[in-house]
């Protein structure tokens, strides 16, 4: 048992605060249950990180760990109270897993990677036995990790777009890093109060070291950079360019050839896409 219990320790990461007392296997419920037991010494207080003398311990509590030889692996353990001088007595974080979370980390990153591999939550959900409310909670938690370690220090060019979804015209606002590929933040509606919101996201001195930002012709987006980042270059897209441009040609074209039909001049007639067509594409007829 004792090579069993190190070896669970060793597979946990475990510091030398905490040891695997006992390691539980009921064949009929396919469960593998450990049991964790703080060795003793100093704790941190989780409000202001101060080396605290323990104060005592909670219930026993349970996490979902990854699965060994496809049998559910559970963690119990006690998890001790930190006597903290400023704060009071509080409940310490444990190593293996986060605040208010029956999950361990490595088992969070696990469903995190299975969400990327499906697309939605409810196949996570059927696949390792969860249900919805706990999939999109590791899902928040993740993102929430993710923004706490996220560097925007070398932000130069951001870009702002819609996207629809649903059904109907319902849309959401989405801000990105050109350079680092990513989505920084997405607001429901396309509105300019909604793309004010994408700002919010970013302090000052980030909104500052912007020098232009990507995005359509929506007044909405022009508005908001104006007013978020008004030293920023504003780079409309090609797509609505060349629509535009495609637009003048085209009502030149038909101004045109209603002065010539005048004088029964048909010329134009019939001429429409070829004033669109791009000259390399043209045939020599």
């Amino acid at each position: 048992m004792s090579k069993l219990t190190e070896h669970y320790r060793q597979l946990l990461g475990l510091d030398a605060s905490w040891e695997v007392s006992n390691v539980s296997l009921s064949l009929e419920e396919k469960r593998v249950e450990i049991t964790l037991v703080h060795r003793g010494g100093p704790v941190t207080c989780p409000e202001c990180d101060t080396e605290c003398a323990v104060a005592d311990h909670g219930p026993e509590r349970t996490w979902r760990h990854l699965d060994t030889m496809q049998f559910e692996t559970v963690l119990r353990a006690r998890t001790p109270r930190a006597k903290c001088k400023t704060c009071g007595v509080k409940t310490t974080t444990v190593p293996w897993a986060g605040k208010h979370s029956r999950f361990t980390l490595m088992f969070e990153a696990f469903v995190i990677e299975v969400i990327q591999a499906c697309g939605n939550v409810k196949s996570v959900a059927t696949l390792l036995g969860l249900d919805w409310d706990s999939v999109h909670r590791i899902m928040e938690r993740a993102v929430e990790r993710g923004l706490a370690c996220r560097e925007l220090d070398s932000l130069q060019y951001a870009g702002i777009d819609e996207k629809s979804f649903r059904r109907g015209h319902s849309y959401v606002s989405i801000l990105t890093d050109l350079t680092g590929r990513r989505v920084l933040e997405v607001v429901e509606d396309r509105t300019e109060e909604a793309a004010d919101g994408l700002w919010d996201s970013l302090t000052d001195e980030q909104k500052a070291q912007i020098e232009a930002v990507a995005a359509d012709m929506w007044p909405a987006f022009t508005n908001s950079i104006e007013t978020n980042t008004p030293k920023a270059e504003i780079v409309h897209d090609r797509f609505h360019i060349s629509k535009h441009l495609n637009e003048a040609v085209d009502k030149v074209r038909r101004q045109e050839n209603k002065v010539l039909a005048k004088a029964d001049d048909d010329r134009l007639k019939g001429t429409k896409q070829l004033w669109l067509f791009n000259p390399e594409n043209m045939s020599e007829d």
